[in-house]
């Protein structure tokens, strides 16, 4: 198999890489609305713990965990913003960008 069949592969991949992570930003708004009725923040350190235990849990290469780990946070990260920016929620109570603040040494 030929460089081009390989990114030809690759393109597919991400293809269906977009179609999934709009199915999961369709269902962190449906949870942002929810957290909104419950009138709970939109950040929750603990759940977010939770789902990168998981997903690195699935893990078997050749990713390795912390690799895991970064890209959904990066994921998380992308899904609260667009959660606050349904919802409409600003309160203090949510921590600015995780990715963000370990960027920056915090």
């Amino acid at each position: 198999m030929d460089i081009d069949y390989w990114r030809n592969r690759i393109d597919e991949l991400d293809e269906r890489l977009v179609e999934l992570l709009n199915e999961r930003a369709k269902a962190a708004l449906a949870i942002g609305r929810v957290k909104r009725g419950m009138q709970t923040p939109i950040y929750d350190p603990d759940r977010e713990r939770q789902v990168l235990e998981h997903v690195m849990s699935h893990g078997n290469g050749p990713l390795s965990d912390a690799a895991i780990r970064r890209l959904f946070e990066r994921i998380i990260d992308e899904n609260r913003r667009l959660e606050r920016e349904h919802v409409g929620e600003t309160t203090d109570n949510d921590a600015p960008s995780e990715v963000a603040s370990r960027r920056d040494g915090n």
